[in-house]
């Protein structure tokens, strides 16, 4: 089998409800992953481009929350509707989703505001 062209890790990570930084898998279900699987599949690209399910990514604040390697772009807020889009996109038209990508600025910091809002909640 040739080597995946790309990987899209999606967050499955479960965190209990009151905790202030959210969850991007509150049923512990993996629908999300489970939708790009089956779009990748449907689309013939199940042999180049590999959905995995992710432990956390460390932006629960912005989740569900995706990426895609090798490009490494980060999608947050991601929902069941919008996996068709970055499939047809971003694996298939190689542009990015820009509505749903998380800006550079909120990745791995602390200072995020969308991290100091919901943590304040």
């Amino acid at each position: 089998m040739p080597k995946f062209e790309q990987h899209v890790f999606i967050c499955t990570n479960q965190r209990p409800p009151e905790n202030p930084r959210g969850c991007c898998d509150p049923q512990g279900l993996g629908n999300l992953q489970l939708l790009f699987k089956q779009e990748l599949s449907a689309r013939g690209l199940k042999t180049s481009v590999r959905a995995n399910r992710a432990g956390c990514l460390d932006q629960c604040e912005h989740g569900p929350t995706v990426v895609v390697y090798p490009e490494a772009v980060w999608y947050g807020e991601v929902t069941a509707e919008d996996v068709r889009e970055i499939v047809e996109s971003h694996i298939i038209n190689k542009v990015p989703v820009a509505r749903l990508m998380l800006a550079d600025e909120c990745l791995n910091t602390p200072n995020c505001a969308h991290k100091s809002s919901k943590q304040s909640e």
